[in-house]
Parts: structure tokens; sequence; C-alpha cells
């Protein structure tokens, strides 16, 4: 690596926030080869110590490790996912084995993993502090879990696995990004659009020749665009090409890979000592077992298919010919216009982006917690779309950077997402630099960006995520800010959803674009008279997703002896939802296995979509707490950044919740959310 890469000493920008404008394709390889290489040395380092194993020259000495990797991996995969292109897709393709080779070579380190078994083992008498002492923990465990005590034999053949699953991974995601964007559907019929608001279909024609409409599809399998348009015939071309992603039998077909990683998955925990991937992943979560999960599947799913079924004879009263999955939408729109006086397509102008995120999302969270954002102008971005906002403290003490990429683009994958730029820990002195990622279609030059209720829920959830990065107040890197339990992390994001339709909160920012006139009174008691409509259609769609990939995860080495099992992906989903009692074909999987990008492009929600809801038991908990302390205080909002917000993964997670509330969690309020109590 050359002095003038961009990644060859740490950035001097204000809290390190990466040179964007300097970094450009050719600086990844050089800097994740010299970054390995420099991570390899330190870890031998510390392996082949003469002294004897202290807590300061092993494990302080592991979290300092690895500063160039660890920089240059988070520029360049927060970028494959934002703002890719052939060549960084050619080189993650490059180095996702390398560098779970890399993983590999520490965590199956013998002389490594005894150090951190001595000092485990004499734990009770090296008198550490509570997050010392958790560290000790938790690197005990993810040493086992990644393998340390695996022959020499079966150590080779799971980094035979990983390597190849870094792979299929990697590729998985290539092929949908491709495939997502070659089913974007193209029309030439202006009278096609009828139900379309005026800025919807400039933005459909803003990026083509005149005449021609393009929608291009997000990740869920629901468009937003069926809710408003009456032709049927393009709602369920929208539809069909939104389920036939990653499934067409062309190059993008994904069906090759899902069959193998699931494979290999299998085989990866029997040879750790797992019945199933699902064990495996679920054991280091609250949840613990996959048992425990599917109970709780199993408790909720009947209920929310019940209640879907009865939205569907509701349509179907309305509707002039059957419902089908392409109809939900567009008739679930008209009935709440019926019922409930309430049109989306009236509500959006009141949802303008710049005045939801500022007056809303920033609103409600100087209001809880006392901090403000300033918008920066003189920083690098990555993209022209991205904005940075500085946010501080209310005595003024900085907290970090914010990182906002609103608005959708071929070279983005579908969905929404939080990630870190820089994490907040003391023992290297950083502060947190946080991205939102959505994929709002961007209007018109000149024109508002107008949110659907959906898109609202989604900014606020997705700043949830931010704040537990920002508010992060811990030592070590490894806990920093979101980095708890799968199980875990959506309980903030998901409390913090609260706050868009808090009559306070929505007041200040549902303002029409247009006239200026606020969100009328009675159109916010409607907002939350109708919060309980289409839930069960919400929470089937959802409910199947995690279903599968549970049916998906469970599947045992002897499962998949049989290869007929999993032969035809379609085939195996629709024996999934049917055993689950999930089956309903007007309400498909919020996801399809094809494109089900979460647990098939990395492992961090394989056999963890379930995540959702068992963080909703916390969230809806947690959002009766507040409402019986009062709402939207400093004093709340205090509590719940000292108690939660600003541990990380400092602690059991639970035991967050626990400080809390004073108890467990219960599960009623969550019932109650969803419908599900009858």
């Amino acid at each position: 690596m050359t002095p003038d890469n961009p990644f060859s000493t740490p950035s001097d920008l204000p809290y390190r926030l990466p040179p964007f404008d300097r970094i450009t394709a050719e600086h990844y390889l050089p800097a994740f080869t010299a970054g390995m290489a420099g991570h390899r040395a330190e870890v031998e380092a510390i392996a082949t110590d003469p002294e004897p194993a202290t807590f300061e020259n092993t494990l302080v000495a592991l979290e300092l490790s690895g500063d160039l990797l660890r920089r240059v991996s988070m520029v360049f995969f927060n970028l494959t996912g934002s703002d890719t292109d052939d060549r960084l897709q050619a080189i993650e393709e490059e180095v996702a084995p390398l560098l779970a080779a890399h993983s590999d070579a520490i965590y199956l380190d013998k002389r490594l993993y005894a150090r951190v078994a001595d000092l485990y083992e004499r734990r009770a008498d090296l008198g550490l502090d509570p997050e010392s002492a958790w560290l000790l923990e938790r690197y005990h465990v993810q040493f086992i879990r990644a393998g340390a005590q695996l022959g020499e034999a079966e150590a080779e053949q799971l980094k035979a696995y990983n390597a190849e699953l870094a792979t299929l991974c990697t590729t998985f995601s290539s092929r949908l990004l491709a495939d997502t964007n070659d089913l974007a559907v193209v029309v030439t019929d202006a009278a096609q659009l009828d139900g379309l608001s005026a800025g919807a279909i400039a933005a459909a024609g803003s990026a083509g020749e005149p005449g021609v409409y393009t929608f291009p599809l997000i990740l869920p399998t629901e468009q937003p665009f069926l809710a408003s348009l009456r032709d049927r015939a393009l709602r369920e071309r929208i539809h069909a090409a939104s389920v036939a992603r990653g499934a067409r039998g062309n190059e993008h077909d994904t069906s090759d890979l899902i069959r193998r990683i699931v494979t290999l998955r299998a085989q990866r925990a029997r040879l750790l000592g797992y019945a199933h991937h699902a064990a495996y992943q679920i054991s280091d979560n609250t949840a613990r077992t996959a048992e425990a999960v599917a109970e709780m599947l199993a408790q909720v799913t009947p209920a929310a298919v019940a209640n879907a079924c009865a939205e569907l004879a509701g349509l179907q009263e309305i509707a002039e010919h059957p419902v089908a999955a392409h109809d939900w939408a567009f008739y679930t729109e008209q009935l709440r216009k019926q019922r409930y006086d309430l049109d989306e397509a009236e509500l959006r102008p009141y949802f303008e982006l710049e005045r939801t995120l500022v007056d809303g999302v920033f609103h409600a969270a100087g209001r809880l917690y006392g901090i403000s954002f300033a918008e920066r102008h003189d920083l690098p971005v990555y993209h022209p779309d991205v904005r940075v906002w500085e946010v501080s403290n209310e005595d003024g003490t900085p907290l970090g950077l914010f990182l906002g990429d609103f608005y959708t683009r071929d070279s983005k994958r579908g969905g929404a997402w939080m990630n870190t730029f820089v994490d907040q820990n003391a023992l290297e002195g950083t502060k947190p630099v946080v991205v939102n990622n959505l994929n709002i279609n961007k209007p018109p030059a000149g024109e508002p960006a107008l949110l659907t209720l959906d898109e609202v829920k989604t900014l606020f959830h997705e700043f949830g995520h931010t704040l537990h990065g920002l508010f992060s107040d811990v030592t070590y890197p490894k806990f920093t800010g979101t980095h708890t339990p799968r199980d875990f992390v959506e309980y903030p994001s998901q409390v913090n959803e609260m706050w868009m339709l808090w009559p306070e909160v929505l007041a200040n920012y549902a303002v029409h674009h247009e006239t200026g006139e606020r969100i009328p009174a009675e159109v916010i008691d409607r907002l939350q008279a109708a919060a309980k409509f289409n839930e069960g259609f919400a929470s089937t769609e959802y409910l199947a997703a995690t279903l599968l990939d549970l049916a998906w995860h469970t599947l045992t080495v002897e499962d998949l002896a049989d290869p007929e099992i999993i032969a035809d992906v379609a085939a195996f989903e629709e024996r999934a939802l049917r055993e689950a009692g999930a089956l309903l074909a007007e309400v498909p999987p919020r996801y399809g296995s094809h494109y089900f990008a979460h647990i098939f492009t990395g492992s961090s929600y394989s056999a963890g979509y379930y995540s959702y809801i068992w963080s909703e038991v916390l969230d809806a908990d947690t959002v009766e707490w507040f409402k019986e302390n009062g709402g939207l205080t400093r004093e709340n909002g205090d509590r719940f950044r000292q108690t939660l917000l600003s541990r990380g993964g400092t602690a059991d997670a639970l035991s967050y919740f626990r400080a809390l509330r004073g108890r467990d969690p219960r599960i009623e309020p969550l019932l109650d959310r969803r419908g599900l109590n009858r």
C-alpha cells in the first residue's frame, strides 16, 4: 500500500470521517491486503508473547489490533450496500473468502485461545470491572463458537465451509441487485398510471425518455405503487416482477445459491456440535433455543392468519373480482378511506421528507434527549445525495456525525438499514459516525419527496438505530452501539417508532408542503383509530417470512441427505408455510426465499429474522412504560438513554430491560398492539 492511499493513515477529518473525496476503487485491495497482513502480525505478537496472559496483553491488545483492516472494511462494505458498481462487486467477490480465512486464522489459533482460556479460568482472581469481565466472557464464548476447540482436521473443514459461504453470500447479493434492476417495470402508456399522484408520475418519468415511466422495485414483496394504481393489469405486472426476482432461471437465479448455502450452514452447525444452523445462531441470542422461537411463533401465527382472513373478507365485499395478492394494497386503501376517511394519497402531502426528518425525527430526539443537529456542508460524502449532520448534547459537547442517504438508486441494495463508518469506544477515543440508508424514490429536481406512512415509520425506525449508535458510551470496540444480540438490536429502533404518531410530534412535522397547513387534529385522531387497521396482513406477511427463515435453517444434515427436499425452492416454501399454517395466497411472505437478502447475503439475520417480533415484545412493553410515565419527557429520555441506549453490548442484554421495567417482559402489550389477543 503506497503512502498516498487514503487508508494508509487514520482520517484527520472531524470524527475521523473517511475522506470519501480521495477514495477510489483501486485503493481498496491494497488496503485490505495491508490490513490483513498488519492484523495477522499484531495477533501473532499476542499469541507468542512470552509473558503470561494478562487482560491487557491479550484482550486489550486484541481490541486494539486490526485498525487499518477495520477502517477499510467499514468504508468498503458500507459502499457495496449503498453505492456499488462492477468494480466494487468484483473486489467483494475476491476479498470475501480472504476475510473469512483471516477471521478463521485468528479464532482457530490454539495459542491465542489458550491465553483467553487461561484468563477465563482465572477470571475470579483478576479483579476486573463489570465491562472488562464481560469482555472476557464474550471472547471466550466467541472463540468456542468459532471452532477453537476443534481438532485439526475439523478446523480445516470449518475453514472450507466459511470460505465458500462468504463467496456464495456475496454472489447472492450481486445477483439479487442485478435482477431487481432488470425487473424494474417500464410503462409507456400514461393512461395506465391512473391513480398515481402527479409527483409520483413525474418521479417515474424523470430518468427516462419522454413518455417512458420506470418503477423500480423495493426489497419487500409488497410494492408501494400497488396501493394507488387503478389499472389491475399493471398492478399484477408489478407484483409478478417483485416475486420473480432470483427465480427466473436466468443468470441471476439464486436457487442454486440457496440450496448450497443452507447445506453448508447445516454441515457447519453439525461440525460445531449443533443440530442445525438455527440452533447454532439462536444459542447466542436472548431467545437461546430455536424451540423457544418456534413456540412463540406458534402462539401468534394462528391469530394473525385469522385476522388476515377476516380482512380479506372485508376487502372482498368492496372488490368487483376475487382479491389477489396484487389487489390487497389497492382495496385496503379503499377500505381505509371508507372506514376512517383516510386516503394515503391525500396524506402524503403532509409527509414531506425534509419536514418529517427535521421537525419530526430530529424534533422528537431533541425533546427526549436534549440533542441538537447542525447540517455540515463542508465534509466529503460518498454520493451527492448523502447529507451530514453534526449531533451535539444539550450542553454543546459533541456526540458524533449522522449521515442520511435516503433515495433509491440502481447502485443501492433494497431495504433500509443503519450502519457505522466509525464506532464509539473510549479505548481508542473515537466518537460515532452513523449512516441511515432508505430507498425513497427521488423526486424530480425542485420537487418535494413525499412519503408514505410506511416510509415515515421506516425513517423513525432507522433513526432509533442511529440513537443506539450515537449514544454509545463503552470502553471496548466489541461492545459499541448496536453490537448486541441479533434478537435484541431491533428493540430500541422499534421503540423510536412510537413518536411517529405521538400527537405533539405528528402535529409538529405533518405540515402540507404546499399550503403550510398543519395536519388537522381530527386526521390525527383518525390515524390513531386506524393504527391496527390491516394488522392481520402486516403480521402474516412478516410471520410467513420468519417461518421460511426457520424452515430453511432447521434443516439438519440428515434432512439434506435427500436432495429432493430442497430441489425446488418454491415447493419447499409452499410446504413450509402450509405446515406452519401460514400459507395464504393473497398474503405472500414479506420476502420470498429467492430475494430474502436478510438471510442469504450474510449470516447476521440467518435464523434470526424472528428478531423483529421477539424484540417487539420488549418494545411494546417499553412503549407502555413511556406512556405510564408521561411520554415525551427529558426524564424518560435520559432514563432510556442511560439504562439502555448508552450500554451497547456491555452486559446481558435483557438486564437492560429489567433495569428499566423492574421485571421480565410481558407479551400482552404486543398481542394487543397487533390485535392477536382475541
